[in-house]
């Protein structure tokens, strides 16, 4: 495997600089980076922890795609209390692309506690800090307890570096054609998509639906539900390194008794047989 997967039941201890420190190093990193965030948000407020790991070129979907700076600036109409608890993090060999996505808990003061998923997009800036490229969330009723935390570490193995921006734009464009042709699949039908696109262990996250692991769930969800899925790809992304990628797009949900316009992002994996594989799906409603 181009990447060794581990899988981790942490403790509450993982907050600890300890409990990093048994993390691989360049996950931990990152983890490092988006528990800080969430602590912050803990015991400071929501406002504190976003700014932490945020700068000028990040977005923020809510749901519509924002500056996150200036969202952050407008004082916008956050919840009073924010955490989160990452149980997904995947760093590229390259070191300059990350993803972290796990359950979250809010609440409006007065208000009855609600329950999501969060999922964002890394990236490192000049100085080599993390920050958040994009970020984007999905409601839930939070029965499902979050099993552990898996990670990504990736190896030492050489890629190659490009540094012709022409080149590097053709291999986002491939990435792009994939999602382009999976769409295309969906049209015709969307059980067949799915099961050509999704790697057996994705991850996909639908409004109002516990976390779904595994191709065969999915599909048994897809199938149980009704749900028709026609997506349109609008933007793409990809680490440096060349083995992760994202795609963003629109899409439009055919359920039981009602159609519905949903925004989609992405995860992508190349896997060893040189095919790309979505292995975190998140779709909320625009």
């Amino acid at each position: 495997m181009i990447y060794k997967k581990g899988l981790s039941i942490l403790a509450a201890a993982l907050v600890s600089v300890s409990a990093f420190a048994q993390m691989p190093e360049k996950v931990g990193g990152l983890l490092n980076v988006d528990k800080t965030a969430a602590n912050i948000s803990k015991s400071e407020g929501p406002h504190a922890g976003f700014k932490y790991m945020v700068d000028k070129q990040s977005t923020f979907y809510v749901p519509s795609p924002v500056n996150a700076v200036n969202y952050l600036d407008n004082r916008p109409n956050i919840p009073d209390l924010l955490t989160w608890e990452p149980n997904l993090v995947l760093v590229s060999r390259s070191l300059d692309w990350g993803v972290t996505s796990g359950p979250m808990e809010f609440q409006k003061v007065g208000s009855p506690k609600r329950f999501g998923q969060y999922l964002s997009v890394w990236r490192r800036d000049k100085k080599g800090n993390w920050k958040i490229h994009l970020r984007t969330e999905v409601d839930n009723f939070g029965k499902k307890k979050s099993e552990g935390l898996e990670y990504y570490e990736p190896d030492s193995k050489n890629y190659l570096k490009h540094r012709s921006e022409k080149r590097l734009q053709q291999r986002e464009e491939v990435v792009f054609q994939t999602d382009e042709l999976f769409s295309t699949i969906l049209k015709a039908d969307t059980r067949t998509g799915y099961k050509e696109f999704l790697a057996d262990d994705a991850r996909f996250y639908f409004p109002w639906k516990d976390e779904i692991e595994g191709r065969d769930k999915v599909l048994d969800f897809l199938k149980k539900e009704r749900i028709e899925i026609d997506t349109e790809p609008t933007e793409v992304g990809r680490a440096y390194s060349g083995e992760f990628a994202y795609t963003l797009g629109t899409a439009t949900v055919g359920m039981k008794d009602k159609v519905v316009k949903f925004s989609y992002i992405r995860i992508w994996q190349l896997k060893d047989d040189f095919n790309w594989k979505v292995i975190l799906e998140m779709m909320w409603e625009r």
